[in-house]
């Protein structure tokens, strides 16, 4: 049943004629009224996420002009009485259209499922009973639980908050938490002022809350500006690549096509036949198979990096993965088991001191924000009594304080207990605690507590400090001025080991030429002595004091020079990666935490891990589905595994195929007849897509899986045009052959050419795919089976009723005798000029 519309919006209507309008409970919807408004109101997707029906999919792919002016062109054939090359032109079509369609289709589908996997789900009440729901599939109506990290699904009201904090900076600009609170508002509240509502698109602070979901989809704040606001990702340097390449073969595709026209009609020659002929033309010089290739592979890299528990949820990444050359990852739970211990907790004198474990604890229990693996392991010593403490309000961490206080209160005792970064800790302390005395914090004092800290940090503790300050009993709420004038009560000292497998990990990207770089809010001492126990070398330090003192260009040159950042706040993480990308680098980053989506968004490759908050996976490309860095090195290799194979494709395409097309166009110089039939040429081109379909099954050489590989235009124009003259120079010679020792008319000519143009552009895979000598490389079976076949098709073809349907002969027993002669020099002129080119031209 419709929710009834009215004339004041959501956020201005008391809470109990809101709930009676929507027609929802505080215990949220059942699941049978949840499907029903689901199919009411559509899913939960903004404008530009929804699915395109399997039928426009498929007729997309007719949308392609040379598709179009092929369909156009066989239609006039069968208007002016030709049938025959209607049907077999249309039948062409068709399945070289249905192919690239099924084969991408597959490919999506599959990527599709990957990204199921590890979609965000918000946590709902169904039948009163709490139930994890894709967002999606969410529905006004429902009540959403909230927690800190949370991505807020919906536009809604707020119906229970505690110490509830948002970030709304999408949709206002705003970097500063707003608290949303239970409220009725004023008639004339604009809804980004709205202190009751939450909504699409922003995050939790920290805090926990209820919402009543009002609106969804396209009908949210955040859906009416999405075009705006959401702006598609900048393309990618292969994406760009891709597209320089297409834009090279369209102009010299339509330079060919536009000669051959002009001969023809020099030449007299039927219009209708010429025009058929200039379009199949550039039907066989254009890639298009090149975005279906694109697809599947790296599909079926994501399918593959899967089993090594990674998932894809961008497919794109995984080409920027293989181009990787710079890395940066925290400390903890990479490099370290993230099993963290509380080994030690202890005053300022360096005695333990169950004083300082006591009011650690009281401050994890009491926070709301998200825990961290510190306070889990603080949370371990479940021996402390929390029963006669009431927590009465909360100052929730940031990274500019690098602290977080409680305010609690016992009888007629009010403590404000603070846990954070030593070094401000202590810098807020007046006077420091030992053995029940409070004594006044002096310059010897503060320097033998500093001494002992540092102490610590080289023996590899991560250590946190911890003071308290009594308050009046009339104080009711705590704000960051309160944590001054501070009393020290000494140090919780925590263990993380280093993890085995990082070593060998790091060992394993540093010699596929991958620098590694730590970013940490960690202090240096910590993260030297870690990175020490792993042997990664370190070639320098920078601490988050230093970066701020330095403007973009410094810092630019100091990325280069240093390989461990300490102590740094969420924006200079963003400000060191962008640092590495203008430096020409492809950046990776790893990050788990609320304020690491804007890094993850700068960086070329977003990585998070399952375990992370929503806000983390939502902006990553990739989700780890365990937290080892041996994980991600297998990534790294699938991704250059995947460039290779759609590298051997556009490889191919700039070879053998062009020589080939360009040969034709040529032949129209000096033939008193078409070098080929129109349907021929298509045949031809269809046999050739259909025998390199095994592409992205195909091995890569371990050469090609050492160094980071980039697109590079510049190597692929002068592969272009070494390789494919080569393939131009056999057609001519077989031109010759045919027309002067077969002395071949139009029809066994048509059939020699397209026996040798089928074997020479399907055969010279064998050779382009590998560095090394082609009988030292073996190529996928199948990959195998399909260029044989492709070509045995091509042989036998002229010998059945369809192959004289369509125009050929039998060519006599000599022809093959001299067709294999040919084959055989000109695969070794390939392989010649091929390894004289990788001499003379470096791949970037």
């Amino acid at each position: 049943m419709p929710i009834a519309k009215t004339e004041l919006p959501f956020w201005q209507i008391s809470l109990p004629v809101l709930l009676e309008q929507i027609k929802a409970g505080t215990g949220g919807l059942s699941r049978t009224e949840a499907a029903e408004r689901l199919d009411l109101y559509g899913p939960n997707l903004i404008h530009g996420e929804h699915r395109r029906a399997l039928v426009l999919q498929f007729l997309v792919k007719f949308r392609n002009p040379l598709v179009i002016m092929l369909l156009v062109a066989s239609g006039l054939s069968a208007f002016t009485g030709d049938a025959t090359s209607f049907f077999i032109i249309g039948a062409i079509v068709l399945i070289s259209v249905s192919l690239d369609f099924v084969q991408e289709y597959r490919a999506g589908q599959a990527a599709e499922q990957l990204r199921q996997s590890v979609a965000v789900r918000a946590n709902v009440l169904r039948d009163g009973q709490p139930d994890a729901v894709l967002m999606g599939e969410l529905v006004p109506g429902d009540v959403v639980v909230l927690c800190a990290g949370d991505l807020i699904p919906c536009d809604g009201r707020v119906l229970e908050a505690h110490d509830f904090f948002v970030n709304q900076a999408l949709l206002t600009g705003e970097p500063y938490p707003v608290e949303k609170v239970v409220a009725d508002l004023a008639a004339d509240t604009a809804i980004l002022a709205a202190s009751n509502t939450v909504l699409l698109g922003t995050s939790v602070i920290s805090g926990t809350a209820k919402i009543l979901m009002c609106r969804s989809g396209q009908e949210t704040a955040l859906g009416e500006i999405a075009d705006t606001l959401l702006a598609k990702a900048p393309p990618t340097a292969f994406e760009n690549g891709i597209h320089s390449f297409g834009v090279l073969i369209m102009r010299m595709t339509i330079l060919l096509v536009l000669c051959v026209l002009l001969i023809n009609a020099f030449y007299h020659r039927p219009w209708l036949e010429s025009f058929l002929f200039a379009i199949a033309l550039a039907v066989g010089l254009t890639p298009e198979l090149l975005p279906m290739i694109v697809s599947v592979t790296l599909a079926r890299g994501a399918m593959r990096m899967s089993a090594d528990k990674v998932i894809v949820k961008r497919l794109g990444s995984i080409l920027n993965l293989g181009s990787m050359d710079v890395f940066c990852t925290d400390k903890t739970g990479t490099l370290t088991e993230a099993r963290i211990k509380l080994e030690r907790h202890l005053d300022p004198d360096g005695s333990d001191s169950q004083r300082v474990l006591e009011l650690a604890y009281l401050n994890s229990y009491f926070e709301t924000g998200v825990k961290s693996p510190l306070d889990d392991a603080i949370l371990a010593h479940t021996e402390i009594d929390t029963s006669a403490w009431v927590k009465i309000d909360e100052v929730s961490f940031d990274f500019e304080r690098r602290r977080i206080s409680v305010l609690l209160a016992r009888n007629d005792e009010r403590l404000l207990v603070v846990k954070g970064a030593p070094e401000d800790v202590l810098r807020l302390s007046v006077s420091y605690g030992v053995a029940g005395l409070e004594l006044p914090l002096d310059a010897a004092a503060r320097t033998r507590i500093n001494a002992q800290f540092e102490a610590l940090s080289r023996e590899g503790f991560r250590v946190l400090g911890i003071a308290s300050r009594t308050v009046a009993k009339e104080h009711t709420h705590a704000v960051v001025g309160d944590e001054a004038e501070m009393l020290f009560v000494g140090f919780a000292a925590f263990l993380d080991p280093p993890k085995d497998s990082a070593r060998l990990a790091l060992s394993g990207l540093a010699a596929d030429d991958i620098q590694i770089k730590v970013i940490t809010g960690d202090n240096e001492l910590v993260t030297q002595h870690v990175c020490r126990q792993l042997d990664l070398a370190i070639t320098g330090v920078l601490t988050g004091a230093e970066i701020q003192k330095l403007d973009d260009a410094a810092l630019a040159i100091r990325v280069e020079q240093v390989n461990l950042f300490c102590r740094v706040d969420p924006a200079q993480k963003n400000r060191i990666i962008l640092a590495l990308k203008r430096r020409g680098h492809t950046v990776g980053y790893l990050g788990d935490g609320i304020n690491d989506a804007p890094s993850l968004h700068s960086a070329d490759v977003g990585i998070s891990v399952m375990s992370a908050v929503d806000v983390a996976k939502a902006a990553a490309d990739m989700i780890l589905l365990e937290q080892d860095l041996g994980v991600l090195h297998s990534g790294v290799l699938e991704g250059r595994r995947t460039f290779s194979n759609i590298m051997k494709y556009i490889m191919m395409g700039t070879s053998s195929n062009f020589g080939n097309m360009f040969s034709m166009a040529g032949a129209s110089l000096f033939l008193p007849f078409l070098p080929m039939l129109p349907v021929q040429i298509l045949l031809n081109n269809l046999l050739y897509d259909v025998s390199e379909l095994p592409i992205p099954l195909d091995k890569v050489d371990d050469e090609h899986l050492r160094h980071p590989r980039r697109w590079d235009m510049r190597y692929i124009r002068n592969f272009m045009f070494m390789i494919g003259p080569v393939s131009s120079v056999f057609d001519f010679l077989t031109f010759y052959v045919m027309l002067k020792i077969f002395s071949a008319g139009e029809s066994l000519f048509h059939t020699g050419w397209f026996i040798e143009s089928m074997a020479t552009q399907v055969l010279v895979i064998f050779i382009i795919r590998t560095r090394k000598n082609p009988f030292k490389s073996s190529p996928h079976p199948w990959l195998l089976a399909s260029s044989l076949g492709a070509v045995a098709v091509a042989v036998l073809l002229p010998y059945t009723s369809a192959g004289m349907y369509l125009g050929f002969t039998a060519p006599p027993p000599l022809f093959f005798l001299v067709l294999v002669a040919m084959l055989v020099l000109y695969l070794l002129s390939v392989e010649g000029m091929k390894r004289w080119f990788f001499h003379r031209f470096s791949e970037n």
